[in-house]
């Protein structure tokens, strides 16, 4: 189970391309100047059944990917990397993103949230820091925010930067 607080499909801001974003309930960060505060109770939303979101993220067969957003999908890394096994067995054409406060290198220290991070294709890392923010970037809300390559990272040992397609 997962506390989702909506699922919003077709959307463009999340990621390239259209895409189901799962918006998950609950977040540690608690970035001053986040853009969905009330994401961070982490009783807030339903718990949800792999299966009902794959229904959702199912319905529409010409969304080019998913992404986990919140709150923050790695503060429940095994409800999302069942999803993202799903995903990956029942709609394998589907990318994954996933937006999280916590950098890609305290993710890789955490054994949970590694064994998700390795079913991901695109992570957007790092807190909103206000004093950062750029209305200008793709896909993240403060220039200390990276996208990132995962599986190229995995195989390179280091960050390798995601460059979104314009």
């Amino acid at each position: 189970m997962i506390r989702i607080l909506d699922i919003v499909e077709d959307t463009m801001v999340d990621g390239p391309g259209l895409r189901t974003s799962v918006y998950c309930a609950g977040c540690p960060n608690a970035c001053p100047g986040c853009h969905n505060p009330q994401s961070w109770d982490f009783a807030g939303g339903t718990a949800m059944t792999t299966d009902e979101i794959m229904h959702v993220i199912e319905a529409d067969p010409y969304t080019r990917g998913v992404t986990f957003t919140g709150g923050d999908p790695m503060a429940q890394p095994e409800g999302f990397a069942e999803l993202a096994r799903a995903i990956r067995r029942r709609t394998p054409a589907k990318d994954i993103w996933c937006y999280t406060g916590f950098t890609f290198e305290a993710v890789l220290k955490h054994p949970a949230r590694r064994a998700l991070l390795e079913l991901i294709d695109v992570l957007v890392d790092g807190p909103f820091v206000m004093a950062e923010r750029d209305v200008d970037l793709l896909f993240r809300g403060s220039r200390n925010q990276r996208l990132i390559d995962v599986p190229a990272s995995l195989k390179k040992g280091t960050v390798v930067l995601f460059a979104p397609e314009v």
